[in-house]
């Protein structure tokens, strides 16, 4: 994209980062983190970009190159271009569910891109050629390659107490009397940011002796002696065996915190205690248990098909590696461009141009990420710019960019990672899991539209003309980009595997790629694809892994009957009406669900959600695939929940806006999709929405539903699309209408119309006072 322009042809003025347009510079207001540098995912070498231009332009910096000064479309797409794209996905990993990694050079870079191509060869081979030995054995090796990289890749990161750095610095100063402020210290700590440390290297390997040892042939004491004995071992492990489990167990946990902070540690560490003390519970309580000794979760962890090696890791192994790979290779090939440039193209000339650029573009990147802050960053670099010029808030464009990014863990084909596991545990196919999805993804997209539609009324947004292309020309010239998308989907519906598909699909992205000499994939592209989808799975896979610790202890002490019983009583001492209690415990899920979220990663929270909610959903009569999608769907939104609010975090960073601000006006966008779950489980033709039933209910769930989102986005806007203002009265009306309306059955129904109609009545007396925004248009430029 092209630096933005004025009609006059000068430059816009530009203010300080990280301050909002609407004050000054000064502002003492919270503004976003200032992002920090993150390695190239091949382990190469390479500075990050500085704040500036994470942010945007400053006025001491005229030629700081920014993300949105470079677009798909202009001929210089190999130069500035490439540099542009490597800013924003240094922005984007800093707002991961994972920490920002180490820059990795000399022979530990490539140290970790062998063992990442190595890693990435065997993910491949094993959709064709699967190893004799068996699933469990693939998962055995996979984690073995996986877990010491995260200890390259990651920093300790542990910060020592203040009067001990104190004292450091004191003595660094003593040792050398050019350093009078400690930046010896200083240097030595970015070191260690920059290159493992001597503790790294024993942890790397440790974590290849333990993960390595139930399929080395070399009998150890009483223990080792190959696959086969580990697994006759179950039950009656070995000292060794007790050992080496027990260190894998740690290495996990320092895993996660490496990549993920404290919390989820500290919740596997939570559950673990419990498996260990439960039976010092009084046995009169409903989650007492007899109890188990450390030996018994051991053995649960190391060797049985619940632990490290369950379905979380297996889906990790199997399924997420691969669509990160196919990610990657479509980002290389140009794609990630194409589909930004295709969306400002089809909005180019309406009056909310910027805003449906927005959504448009985090629905389509969507489909190929599967990362909502990623996705934040990618579509906020290209049109905050726009958004600005169109007289956004720094806020509310943060608030739309960051719901447009999370959609891309709901938006087919390419979920997140949580989605694989629902296929697992329900034993279905991918194929099924897209289809339940399908109907929700649209309703939640019409709710962010229907919002940016209103603001754009609401708050006098001037309309933007984006000078781009003909959208057919670009579907003429770059189009083929979809053909991998649709590929998927069609292999799919013909019975092949998921990860069969997704490997046709990264041949055929591979082929296509040549149809575009500055994106074609040559075998050193190819290798960073690979290095990129591996390094991208570390933390996921650390995250999984340690997951088990928590599947496995439910299992053993059968916590999760007991908890869904907990939960149901609660409900119960409140009402006896069945579908009462039906409604108070999926609004008690939905509120611990979010809870949860908030402190540990998307793919943990569905995990724990699942074990913990979802035996209590399906006792109360719930299906399985409405009580999996309700614990997902408020997994996802963890992302745009506060006070955490990942995506809301990275989108505050790209437009500079006030951290807390963004966050409301994120949740704002995002409303709809907190109250489209609970239709799912309180009524049975709330299975429509998932796309279960006859067309007949499904169009009846579809319809009445977008009814009830468009509503709840008038209440939350305050305006009437082509009417005008909505006041107090016809705001509360339509949220009791929007509320009323997810009941899906006639009679709620019908009140809920009913409501919504009274209310639209209201906004029509109020037309005569609403004032007209000016609607000049604004040219802009791509």
């Amino acid at each position: 994209m092209s630096p933005i322009s004025t009609p006059d042809g000068s430059s816009p003025p530009a203010r300080p980062a990280n301050s909002p347009a609407d004050e000054p510079a000064g502002s003492t207001d919270r503004a976003a983190p200032r992002p920090r540098p993150t390695p190239e995912p091949d382990g190469t070498s390479r500075p990050g970009p500085s704040t500036r231009e994470a942010t945007g332009p400053h006025p001491s910096d005229a030629t700081t190159p920014h993300p949105s000064a470079v677009h798909p479309g202009t001929a210089d797409r190999t130069g500035s271009a490439d540099a542009a794209e490597r800013v924003t996905r240094d922005l984007a990993a800093q707002f991961e569910d994972e920490k920002p990694g180490r820059v990795l050079t000399g022979p530990t870079g490539l140290l970790l891109t062998g063992v990442s191509l190595a890693v990435g060869a065997l993910a491949l081979w094993q959709v064709f050629r699967p190893l004799s030995q068996g699933s469990k054995y693939y998962l055995i090796i996979f984690l073995a390659g996986v877990l010491p990289l995260v200890f390259l890749a990651y920093p300790a990161d542990l910060r020592l107490p203040a009067r001990f750095r104190a004292r450091r610095r004191r003595i660094d100063s003593d040792s050398d009397s050019d350093s009078t402020d400690g930046n010896n210290a200083d240097r030595d700590s970015e070191s260690t940011r920059t290159r493992p440390t001597a503790p790294d290297w024993v942890l790397v390997a440790l974590a290849a002796a333990a993960c390595l040892y139930p399929v080395l042939p070399i009998p150890i004491g009483t223990g080792g002696g190959g696959y086969n004995a580990f697994l006759d071992r179950q039950g009656l492990l070995a000292p060794v065996d007790l050992v080496l489990g027990t260190v894998l167990l740690l290495l996990l946990l320092e895993a996660c915190r490496r990549t993920t902070g404290w919390i989820l540690p500290a919740v596997c560490l939570l559950f673990l205690g419990y498996g260990y003390y439960g039976g010092l519970l009084p046995q009169s309580w409903p989650v007492a248990h007899a109890g188990l000794d450390f030996s018994q979760l051991v053995d649960a962890f190391y060797n049985s098909d619940s632990g490290f090696y369950g379905t979380p890791l297996d889906v990790a192994a199997s399924y997420i590696v691969l669509f990160t790979i196919y990610g990657a290779v479509l980002e290389l090939s140009g794609a990630g461009r194409f589909f930004v440039e295709l969306s400002a193209a089809a909005f180019r000339r309406s009056r909310t141009a910027a805003g449906r650029t927005a959504v448009a573009s985090g629905f389509l990147l969507g489909t190929v990420s599967g990362s909502g802050a990623a996705t934040t960053v990618s579509i906020g670099a290209v049109t905050w710019p726009l958004l600005r010029r169109a007289g956004y808030p720094p806020e509310r464009a943060g608030g739309m960019l960051a719901a447009a990014g999370v959609g891309a863990i709901l938006s087919p084909p390419t979920l997140g990672a949580a989605a694989f596991i629902i296929a697992e545990y329900l034993g279905v196919s991918y194929l099924q899991v897209l289809g339940w999805a399908t109907v929700p993804t649209v309703l939640y997209y019409l709710g962010i539209l229907l919002s940016v539609e209103i603001d754009a009324r609401r708050s006098g947004v001037r309309p933007v003309v984006i000078d781009v292309g003909s959208p057919w020309r670009l579907l003429a010239r770059f189009g083929y980009h979809f053909a991998s998308l649709i590929a998927i989907i069609v292999f799919l519906a013909v019975g092949v595997s998921a990860t069969r598909a997704v490997v046709f699909a990264i041949v055929l992205a591979i082929a296509l790629s040549y149809l575009d000499r500055a994106h074609r994939l040559s075998p050193a592209r190819l290798v960073t694809a690979l290095v990129t989808g591996v390094r991208g799975v570390l933390a996921v896979t650390a995250v999984c892994a340690a997951a088990g610790i928590i599947t496995a202890t439910t299992t053993k002490t059968g916590l999760g009957p007991q908890a869904a019983a907990l939960l149901i009583g609660g409900a119960k001492a409140a009402t006896s009406d069945p579908t009462l209690v039906l409604v108070l415990t999926a609004l008690l899920a939905a509120v611990a669900l979010s809870l949860l979220g908030l402190a540990v990663p998307v793919t943990a929270s569905f995990v724990i959600g699942w074990v913990i909610v979802g035996p209590a959903l399906l006792d109360l009569g719930v299906t399985a695939p409405a009580a999996a999608m309700f614990v997902f769907y408020f997994a996802v939104l963890s992302e745009v929940s506060p006070p955490t609010a990942l995506a809301a975090v990275a989108a505050a960073a790209v437009t500079g806006g006030r951290l807390v601000p963004t966050m409301w006006q994120t949740l704002r966008y995002a409303l709809p999709a907190y109250l489209t779950p609970i239709a799912f489980v309180i009524t049975p033709a709330g299975l429509g929405l998932l796309g279960i039933g006859g067309v007949q209910r499904i169009a009846f769930a579809a319809v009445v539903t977008a009814l009830s989102v468009a509503v709840l986005a008038v209440a939350a806007g305050g305006w009437l699309p082509g009417v005008g203002p909505a006041g107090v009265p016809e705001r509360v009306l339509g949220a009791l209408a929007g509320v009323t309306l997810l009941w899906l059955e006639p009679v709620p129904v019908a009140v809920g119309t009913a409501l919504a109609a009274v209310a639209a009545v209201g906004v029509l007396v109020r037309r005569g006072f609403a004032g007209r925004p000016s609607s000049e248009p604004v040219e802009e430029k791509l």
